[in-house]
C-alpha cells in the first residue's frame, strides 16, 4: 500500500485541545534559554546579546508554531526590558560620576538574579507546555 504524495507534504493537524506538541515545547524552552546562554557567553556586551537568541528563534518559528510564537515574544519582550533597565543603571552611574554606584551596583545584582531566576522558571514552564508571563515585562512586541 503506497502513501499518496499529498499526505507526505501536508503539515500535521493542530493539536487537540490547544496542547502544544513536544517539539513546540522544546523550541519555546530554547527561546527562553537562548537569552540565558547569550547573556552568559557575552557578558562583555551586557544587554545587547540577551535578546538575539529569542529574536532568532521567534522569527524562525512564529509562523509554524503558535506556542513558540507566544513564548518567543514573551522572552524577547522580557529581555528587551532587562536590557533597558541595565542601560538605565549604566546611565545613572555615568551621570552621577560614579557616586551612583552605591545604588546601581546592588540594583545590578538584584536585576541579574531576577533575570536568571525568571528565565529558568520560564524555560521550565515552557517545557511543561504552560504559557509563562514574565513579571514587569514591557510588551513591546505584540
Amino acid at each position: 500500500m503506497s502513501v499518496p504524495p499529498e499526505s507526505v507534504s501536508t503539515p500535521p493537524p493542530p493539536p487537540a485541545g490547544g496542547v502544544p506538541s513536544a517539539e513546540e515545547r522544546q523550541w519555546a524552552m530554547f527561546a527562553h534559554l537562548s537569552a540565558l546562554i547569550g547573556g552568559l557567553l557575552s557578558s562583555t556586551l551586557g544587554g545587547l546579546a540577551v535578546f538575539v537568541g529569542p529574536l532568532v528563534i521567534w522569527l524562525m518559528k512564529k509562523d509554524t508554531m503558535p506556542f513558540v510564537d507566544d513564548q518567543g515574544k514573551e522572552a524577547l519582550n522580557f529581555n528587551i526590558t532587562v536590557a533597558i533597565a541595565a542601560l538605565a543603571l549604566v546611565v545613572l552611574s555615568v551621570i552621577t560620576i560614579g557616586i551612583g554606584l552605591v545604588v546601581t551596583i546592588p540594583l545590578f545584582v538584584v536585576l541579574g538574579i531576577a533575570w536568571l531566576v525568571c528565565t529558568i522558571v520560564a524555560a521550565i514552564r515552557a517545557n511543561e507546555g504552560k504559557a509563562y508571563r514574565y513579571p514587569y515585562a514591557l510588551r513591546l512586541i505584540k
